[in-house]
């Protein structure tokens, strides 16, 4: 019975020791966990407050007018939450994103993604028929806002909008001869001095 006794008191020592390094470990863990929802909290937030003035400023560009605004769906959520957004078009009252027409819709969409280009930009960008679902006066605000984002971001652009197309520097026509074979043809020596090109589809 002693030499047992002294076998699981050994066992038992050890154990504890484990025990202790295991809640000593999970205790780090968790202060890991919390400092790190804190960071991503903070930065979030202050990404966020940047992108609600971008795109406040990118909606009034691209509609001429009126008002867009982005909120928190969960607030008090953070890490969870999503974003709405609501907009006031010029002339009218202020309505939630579904309610617009496509194109509507397309340019408050346009807007955002320029918005979050200006808070954190991308060297590259591909924008396939963006322009398909607007009109003459939009497409030319388009347009006007690719050229001032055009310094540090190279566009490349698929559209048939020839109003679009006459505004690249660079044009690539694609064909395709044979079905499921697209070919790239250039129809328009591109310009170093400018920062984006154009491709336009068939």
């Amino acid at each position: 019975a002693i030499e047992a006794y002294e076998r699981l008191t050994t066992r038992a020592d050890e154990l504890a020791i484990q025990s202790e390094d295991i809640l000593g470990g999970m205790a780090e863990v968790e202060a890991s966990i919390k400092e790190l929802d804190k960071i991503t909290r903070d930065r979030f937030l202050t990404t966020f407050d940047q992108l609600q003035t971008a795109f406040e400023e990118t909606f009034v560009k691209l509609f001429g007018g009126g008002e867009g605004k982005i909120s928190l769906t969960h607030p008090e959520h953070i890490l969870e939450t999503g974003i709405e957004i609501d907009v006031t078009l010029p002339g009218k009252k202020r309505q939630r994103l579904e309610s617009l027409s496509g194109g509507e819709r397309s340019l408050c969409a346009t807007a955002f993604l320029f918005a979050l280009l200006k808070v954190k930009p991308s060297p590259l960008v591909v924008l396939d028929e963006v322009d398909a679902p607007l009109d003459g006066r939009n497409v030319e605000r388009y347009i006007e806002l690719l050229k001032e984002f055009a310094g540090p971001i190279q566009f490349i652009l698929i559209t048939h909008n020839p109003t679009t197309i006459e505004a690249a520097p660079g044009w690539l026509g694609v064909t395709m001869q044979e079905p499921g074979v697209a070919a790239l043809a250039p129809v328009l020596p591109p310009q170093p001095a400018m920062s984006h090109a154009l491709i336009p589809a068939p």
